[in-house]
């Protein structure tokens, strides 16, 4: 959205996103829905790119890092011009604008009642191996503030403890004259007293004592997709604590954390596992067992096996949380070495050593393990 480098640094990012700001702001726009939703994409990419925390794991998992709606009725989301309402906007960067426009909602851009929001939550849940692979449901009760059921969450104690607002008149707008880089422009706010809505609480609820929230649980089920990382953070949408006074619930921040797998190593969506096989099996081939996710695989070791071969399980790894297909398991070769010998077994490889193909030692050209998969991988 904004057009920059995926290198751009922070002075880039902010002068490109001044750029779009004001071209697609409302008061040069008036009317104009695309131009209006244009503005909201520009003020989310900036959120991210000058986060570098957002940045990073935008970086690493693309949309599907930015916000997820798991059991809140959406998907994961990007840059779509809906997490961000006008006001917030405004509030946030409108010291980017340097002036240029007023901090308010001008009348051509709708405006829209101020409203207060709830905090949000952070919990932690761990996953399998199989959890990830597969993508799962969790059911987590929540100990969180929920709207006042005596009020419904506005604070007041009937329909009838309000009056109107004596700042705006009741309009739930302010309007000042401002002079802008585009001249005297006048702009309409929303009003600092009522919030919009034209009215102010004159009694409260006893319950709430005016908050419109209380102390309370949920049970939230959150659906997590496979393919998910250690460290990703999920976003439910509205499931954190409530507002004041009727306003928006925050959100509800999962973070996932990985369970270690006794026999699966993760790499990216690739699995590795470190397979110990006899000399003999070595030497002569055979049949062996190696673990997936949620099961078991027979595989063939051909005759002459080298410790540190890489052998390939394709499409057996974990998915790409954002569909681009599936990873593999990777069997590393190792061979187990008996620490002592009987006096027949010594005799035994004793009368080997003499024969003719166990009189040269070929080397692997020195390379340790990590090396011959770096040559694995090209």
């Amino acid at each position: 959205m904004l057009g920059v480098a995926k290198n751009a640094n922070a002075d880039e990012i902010k002068k490109a996103y001044r750029k779009a700001a004001i071209q697609f702001h409302p008061d040069k726009n008036p009317g104009d829905a695309a131009a209006e939703e244009k503005f909201k994409e520009a003020a989310e990419a900036y959120d991210v790119l000058s986060n570098p925390e957002k940045r990073a794991r935008y970086d690493q998992f693309g949309h599907a890092g930015m916000s997820g709606a798991a059991g809140g009725g959406g998907g994961f989301g990007g840059f779509g011009g809906g997490g961000f309402s006008m006001e917030d906007i405004f509030s946030q960067f409108g010291d980017i604008f340097g002036g240029h426009f007023g901090g308010g909602f001008h009348s051509a851009s709708g405006g829209g009642r101020r409203v207060n929001r709830g905090s949000d939550i952070r919990v932690k849940v761990k996953l399998t191996l199989q959890e990830i692979a597969e993508g799962t449901v969790k059911k987590l009760k929540i100990n969180k503030t929920v709207a006042c059921s005596k009020c419904g969450g506005s604070g007041a104690k009937d329909a009838n403890s309000y009056a109107t607002c004596s700042t705006c008149g009741g309009s739930g707008y302010v309007t000042r004259v401002e002079n802008t880089f585009f001249g005297r422009m006048q702009t309409q706010g929303v009003c600092p007293t009522c919030g919009g809505t034209g009215k102010v609480i004159t009694a409260t609820c006893d319950e709430c004592k005016g908050e419109g929230a209380v102390k309370g649980s949920e049970v939230v089920e959150i659906k997590i997709p496979a393919g998910v990382g250690d460290g990703m953070v999920l976003t439910v949408t509205g499931k954190g604590n409530a507002a004041r006074q009727g306003g928006v619930n925050g959100d509800l921040q999962v973070l996932i954390e990985e369970e270690r797998d006794p026999e699966l190593v993760r790499d990216g969506n690739d699995l590795i596992h470190n397979l110990n096989i006899t000399v003999t099996t070595a030497l002569l081939g055979g049949t062996v067992e190696v673990p997936t996710v949620g099961g078991r695989a027979k595989i063939k070791i051909v005759p002459g096996t080298h410790a540190g071969k890489v052998l390939r399980l394709a499409g057996k790894g974990l998915p790409d949380v954002n569909g681009y297909g599936r990873g593999d398991i990777l069997v590393v070769v190792d061979i187990t070495i008996p620490d002592r010998l009987t006096a027949e077994e010594k005799r035994l490889v004793e009368q080997l050593a003499a024969q003719p193909s166990f009189q040269r030692a070929e080397s692997v050209k020195n390379q340790n393990i990590f090396d011959r998969m770096k040559n694995f991988f090209r």
